[in-house]
């Protein structure tokens, strides 16, 4: 029986363990075809019709055809070629193509395993392939958005798709550790700022996502000054409470720096805390957040620097999962008594 359980153990672990890291690729590709424009190049959800690329000249030709009839094109790429259209064609396809395997990646086994071990398998993991499904939905919903009277998809359906990914890499993460020996007996620590501290994480990702949205990245490229003040200069403070503040590009850069400045704050007294606790398990974790908020800011800085150039905008992003995951696994473990998801 017991090696049943282990053997079942170690199925679900694999299991979980390649979910992570597909869907970690799939954020990768996803702010890549966000930074190479290249999100709009398709403009069918083909369900099920899109699993196979253009085979034909004419079928490439069809595609082009329908990203000229749309606003990105006509007002933005109306020089682009045939040539240059497949390049960003292949960036949303492999998008598109790993959201369609991490389905079956999650559908597939948990079908298996509930055969073979029951319905609890279906009640224990079915929310992961509700939002995985979920996700396809709202990413569709989110290229919508840019077909009729824009040249960019919405930066609030953009913010929501990127949230529910990490929502959903949070929930599998989460999972998978509670199928681990992951047990620290003697920490007995009440660190509330933590789930504040997650809470500020997820928030910075909604502002990231607006200013990756909005280019907003490319307003005021300069650090730590915006120009030639603290606060930017085309702005005023009463901006900030207008309803309309998360359409400024310039505000929503302005808030996406002092909310990483304000997360660096509750780090540093979580720090503290740690340290004046003395508890030397949680001082590893504790540091890997650190490095990973380190590592964060100096590629943040580096982004806009250089005008937003890709490799630092693209590592920036997928540094982001590191810090949610360190987070998270620095969470579990002050709370493992108590760590159902």
């Amino acid at each position: 029986m017991y090696s049943q359980n282990y053997s079942l153990n170690s199925q679900l672990k694999i299991w979980m363990i390649t979910l992570l890291v597909m869907i970690v690729l799939i954020i990768l590709v996803g702010g890549l075809t966000r930074l190479t424009d290249s999100g709009l190049s398709i403009t069918t959800w083909e369900l099920f019709v899109g699993t196979f690329p253009p085979l034909t000249n004419d079928k490439w030709i069809e595609y082009f055809d329908l990203y000229k009839a749309i606003p990105e094109y006509k007002e933005q790429n109306f020089n682009m070629t045939l040539n240059e259209f497949k390049i960003i064609f292949w960036w949303e396809w492999a998008h598109r193509q790993l959201g369609r395997l991490i389905g079956l990646t999650v559908l597939f086994p948990m079908i298996y395993f509930t055969i073979k071990n029951g319905f609890w398998i279906l009640k224990e993991y079915s929310i992961i392939f509700f939002l995985v499904c979920f996700q396809g939905f709202i990413g569709w919903y989110m290229v919508s958005s840019g077909l009729i009277d824009r040249i960019d998809v919405s930066h609030y359906r953009l913010s929501l798709h990127l949230v529910t990914a990490f929502i959903i890499l949070s929930i599998v993460f989460w999972k998978y550790l509670n199928l681990t020996d992951i047990k620290i007996n003697h920490i007995n620590i009440q660190l509330n700022s933590i789930k504040f501290f997650l809470l500020l994480l997820f928030l910075q990702l909604i502002i990231g996502a607006f200013v990756s949205g909005m280019d907003a990245g490319k307003i005021y490229n300069t650090w730590p000054l915006m120009g030639t003040s603290y606060f930017p200069d085309d702005s005023v403070i009463n901006d900030l409470f207008d309803l309309t503040v998360f359409d400024d590009q310039s505000l929503v850069q302005f808030i996406h720096r002092n909310l990483a400045y304000l997360i660096v704050i509750i780090y540093f007294y979580m720090l503290y805390f740690v340290l004046k606790n003395a508890n030397i398990n949680l001082r590893i974790p504790i540091f890997i957040i650190g490095i990973s908020l380190l590592i964060q800011i100096v590629l943040g800085v580096l982004t806009i620097l250089s005008g937003v150039k890709m490799i630092y905008a693209s590592l920036h992003q997928i540094n982001s999962v590191l810090i949610i995951l360190s987070t998270l696994y620095f969470l579990y473990i002050t709370k493992y008594k108590d760590n159902a998801y």
